[in-house]
């Protein structure tokens, strides 16, 4: 990798963080990223399904991606993850904000080759996806592994950034007669809805109640 990815936070460092758990934390809870890399001089931003393995990114790819082709050739990218938990509402559009967890995290990506470590990484990606789906599924097949990529990076160099709470506005302000306060977001999942070609008969997995 060329040069080294500066990971400071020189807007409102206070809410930067270099805590390892915090970041796996917010990698844990999401189910895509977005991969940023250059590639002959054009900026690219890639969404991509992604697991944890312990101290390893997990991206999933086809491998007639070229993405997942330059990543396995060593293309240096960032690997962003975001969190939005709310809509801070304050007196003032200028002092209004969000409440929000994101993650960044920097390096080049490997390819995993080795049949068994490819497997399981799919496996891990598979399991956080929706957990509990992994027991019902049929093996992949050869041709199937072949023609996904698997890369793994290291959460090594990455930089965390958080902010909860209400609004922080001037106490000038505060009796100011506007609504100030915060709107709460979350993702949340809705009815499953099955497949048109389902045979009859087949009973909802208990897997989908934990949803």
């Amino acid at each position: 990798m060329t040069g080294k990815a500066d990971t400071r936070l020189r807007r409102l460092p206070e809410q930067g963080s270099k805590d390892f758990n915090l970041a796996c934390a917010i990698i844990d809870d999401a189910r895509i990223c977005h991969v940023g890399f250059v590639l002959d001089g054009q900026p690219y931003v890639v969404p991509m399904a992604h697991a944890r393995d312990g101290d390893e990114l997990l991206l999933h790819g086809s491998v007639a991606s070229r993405l997942a082709k330059n990543l396995a050739a060593g293309l240096p990218c960032c690997v962003t993850i975001t969190h939005l938990d709310g809509l801070v509402l304050a007196r003032s559009a200028f002092h209004s904000s969000m409440n929000y967890r994101s993650v960044m995290v920097f390096g080049s990506a490997a390819p995993v080759t080795d049949p068994d470590k490819k497997v399981r990484g799919l496996d891990v990606l598979t399991e956080h996806l929706l957990p509990g789906r992994l027991a019902e599924l049929r093996a992949s097949t050869r041709k199937e592994l072949n023609a996904t990529t698997l890369l793994s990076l290291p959460i090594e160099r990455f930089s965390v950034k958080t902010r909860k709470g209400p609004p922080d506005d001037p106490k000038n302000e505060t009796q100011v007669p506007i609504w100030a306060g915060v709107i709460p977001l979350s993702l949340r999942a809705g009815k499953p809805e099955a497949a048109p070609d389902m045979p009859a008969g087949i009973a909802r997995p208990r897997y989908l109640k934990s949803m």
